[in-house]
């Protein structure tokens, strides 16, 4: 299964309480941070949600 690698690029501070809290739920604390993730509808729809914070890439 293909698995998404998940950077924070941008700050949470000014961004709203469900962004703040999806970046908390994706395992990201502060600009820098890596995460990688099974490339499942519900890690989607979480990135799609602060697709403007975070930078997305596809690993095997």
């Amino acid at each position: 299964m293909a698995r998404l690698k998940v950077t924070q690029i941008r700050s949470e501070i000014g961004g709203k309480q469900n962004q703040r809290e999806t970046l908390r739920s994706l395992g990201l604390k502060r600009i820098g941070d890596v995460v990688v993730k099974e490339d499942r509808p519900e890690i989607r729809g979480m990135v799609k949600t602060v697709t403007h914070l975070v930078a997305v890439e596809e690993v095997d």
